[in-house]
């Protein structure tokens, strides 16, 4: 059978790339193994205009955030499914410094889009916020589980649910022939499984461990808390609570110390107890060293394309990211210079 484009991996990055392709008439198929997509199901799912400690204007977030809720929308309205969920994120001051720097903030003309108010005040009795905090919009978040096994439906035919061997392949005739499919191109959106490829192994990936808690509490608030831990509530009181960072312990299990550090930070954000742990998740994120995602066609195989490295902030790249990557393979337009793999030829 011949094809356009074979893509590796339906995670969250797949899923958009192979919409899109799919959306432009191409004919297209996916190898996913869903036990792989760890990172993409437990990802919080933020899209936060604001972040950091030094909370900063999100890496071109004028770019991105347009971009964010009409594709999740055009894919909730393709599969009939409900996943993202407009919230405005309260974002707590440290200090009386930190506030007097966002009064200036909101004079100025970048930041207008993106927040709603600062309050010079705490919000809630439950909160530890006593020098107010910024509220912000155009943010939210996205419900990743409910959208992967949406776009599992939706691509029903297109979809081949099995362990990728990248030894299969092989190139003939202008085509990369993988167990009977015939594809003019291959696209690596397999996260971290491309570092084990022999097309992109010289890539610097980061990869980063990130635990997540889901918690009984009380206190619900019509926003997300952010500030030290992120806390969005799923409903009949349930929050999920994270994350923390590590690039030194990759195994995959939950450890106890992630427990504490989430638990801690937590307790210096909201006054109340936990008065349970639902679950505690953990995945490794497809993280890169300059933190930038990994986009483009190999060096000197015909035919071989990476979407991928997307990190923790994959919901807010992610749209944005994979319209540029569809040009680029349909009418050759460049790449971001700082996305393109271009920039890592030189280590070759």
């Amino acid at each position: 059978m011949e094809i356009d484009f074979l893509l590796i991996g339906q995670g969250l990055a797949g899923t958009a790339l192979a919409y899109r392709l799919k959306q432009a008439g191409k004919k297209i198929r996916i190898i996913d193994q869903p036990e792989a997509n760890n990172s993409s199901r437990i990802a919080a799912g933020l899209f936060n205009p604001v972040t950091g400690r030094k909370m900063v204007k999100t890496w071109k977030a004028d770019s991105l955030f347009p971009e964010i809720k009409p594709f999740y929308q055009e894919l909730e309205q393709a599969t009939g499914s409900k996943f993202l969920t407009e919230k405005a994120i309260y974002r707590p001051f440290l200090s009386i410094e930190e506030l007097n720097e966002w009064m200036g903030h909101s004079a100025d003309p970048g930041f207008e889009t993106y927040l709603d108010k600062i309050y010079q005040e705490s919000q809630s009795e439950f909160l530890k916020d006593p020098y107010g905090g910024v509220m912000l919009r155009n943010s939210g978040w996205l419900n990743i589980n409910n959208l992967l096994d949406a776009m599992t439906s939706y691509f029903k035919e297109e979809l081949i649910l099995e362990k990728f061997d990248e030894s299969l392949f092989s190139r003939a005739d202008d085509f990369w022939i993988y167990r009977g499919l015939k594809a003019k191109a291959v696209i690596y959106c397999n996260g971290l499984g491309a570092m084990n490829s022999r097309f992109f192994n010289f890539l610097p990936f980061a990869p980063v461990k990130g635990e997540i808690l889901e918690v009984q509490q009380a206190f619900t608030p019509d926003y997300v808390v952010n500030r030290g831990v992120f806390r969005v509530h799923l409903g009949n009181g349930i929050h999920r609570v994270g994350s923390t960072y590590t690039k030194h312990d990759l195994d995959v299990g939950a450890t106890d110390a992630a427990k504490t550090e989430i638990l801690e930070k937590l307790t210096d954000l909201v006054r109340l107890p936990v008065e349970g742990i639902i679950s505690h998740k953990t995945g490794i994120r497809p993280a890169t060293r300059d933190r930038k995602p990994f986009l483009g066609k190999h060096p000197t195989e015909v035919g071989v394309y990476i979407f991928n490295g997307f990190g923790a902030k994959g919901v807010s790249l992610i749209p944005y990211f994979s319209k540029q990557m569809v040009e680029h393979l349909l009418n050759s337009k460049a790449i971001d210079s700082e996305v393109d793999i271009a920039r890592y030829f030189n280590y070759i």
